[in-house]
């Protein structure tokens, strides 16, 4: 009976292999790209069932063997595009090598003031890098309801992202605010360059929002709409992220490097170092609820790059944060008190 059941099992197994290898070699002769992969793939349908049942089957691919979109551009574009790229979160961590593939796999587009870049619902078949110019992104919460300004994007940032990564529809709205200039990258060089880096910036802004305390009560799908507003930005060692009597409306969290903060107790004193912050840590939550002056300074120690959301982005995305913090009491009388 044992001998027949480790029968069945290994029959199933073998068919199971067998039909996902011919989806495999299917989706392959459909990417002439992808030739060279695809004749191995027809190798293995041909083994007898022993061999395909006990062989593990790897299957690298060398990115240097696979054909990309390439867009002729002159020299002087290729620099300008790289210039963005290297501001962008999303391509900022590659290589050289897949820095030019980028380069070279990128469209320029031009788009007039008012007019629509990429509409919340739709199919997406590619990102955007801002060259120049700003867009504002729109995002309807509810059906039925008007879609909110939720946030802007600038030279340097990316977007339209998330359709590609999740292979989902397009999850806002962007108008062009100005004339501007993107660079479009198509799904195919997103999916061998950029898909890791950009699931894991995404996968980085929801767990650091999940240690902050005063979101505490704000719920998965609130986080994921928060994440969407995030953007990053770059201090070198010794530059202000903020001064202590400023008036405050942006929290910030570290995503690389150390800070510092520090605060003058009476008029006329030295600052004091009271805190040290580090990947992970946050500061000026206050900000996303009580319109007032920065308690200490904070200063970048290395070469710091944070996660910041002001207060208008994030109710515009969920709402005031008073009404968030009535879910959580005591929470709420730790923030008012402080």
């Amino acid at each position: 009976m044992q001998n027949i059941k480790q029968s069945l099992q290994k029959h199933m197994k073998v068919k199971m292999l067998k039909w996902l290898m011919k989806i495999i070699v299917a989706r392959m002769k459909q990417n002439t790209s992808m030739n060279f992969l695809m004749l191995q793939c027809e190798k293995c349908l041909d083994l007898q069932e022993h061999q395909l049942a006990l062989k593990p089957m790897v299957f690298i691919i060398n990115k240097s063997m696979l054909k990309v979109r390439v867009v002729p551009k002159s020299d002087e574009l290729k620099t300008q595009i790289r210039t963005r790229l290297l501001q962008s979160f999303l391509f900022s961590s590659l290589d050289d090598r897949d820095l030019e593939i980028v380069i070279n796999a990128m469209e320029v587009k031009t788009f007039e003031p008012s007019s629509t870049v990429i509409k919340q619902g739709d199919d997406g078949a590619e990102l955007f890098l801002v060259g120049e110019g700003t867009l504002d992104c729109f995002k309807v919460m509810k059906k039925g309801e008007e879609a909110k300004l939720i946030k802007e994007y600038e030279p340097g940032d990316a977007f339209g992202e998330l359709a590609l990564l999740y292979n989902a529809p397009r999850a806002a709205t962007i108008k062009a605010k100005t004339e501007a200039v993107l660079y479009s990258l198509d799904r195919d060089t997103f999916n061998l360059i950029v898909k890791d880096s950009a699931a894991k910036k995404r996968e980085k802004y929801e767990k650091c929002l999940k240690n902050v305390k005063v979101l505490d009560s704000v719920s998965i799908y609130e986080r994921s709409q928060i994440a969407d507003a995030i953007k990053e930005q770059k201090f070198n060692p010794g530059d202000y992220v903020i001064k202590q009597g400023e008036i405050g409306d942006t929290f910030y969290m570290i995503s690389e490097g150390e800070a510092t903060a520090y605060k003058i107790f009476e008029e006329g004193g030295k600052e004091e170092e009271v805190m040290k912050y580090t990947y992970g840590d946050y500061f000026g939550e206050i900000a996303l609820l009580k319109n007032e002056p920065r308690a200490a300074s904070v200063v970048a120690k290395t070469d710091l790059i944070v996660m910041k959301l002001d207060r208008n982005s994030f109710r515009r995305m969920i709402g005031p944060l008073e009404d968030i913090l009535q879910r959580n009491m005591e929470n709420y009388k730790m923030i008012l008190d402080s």
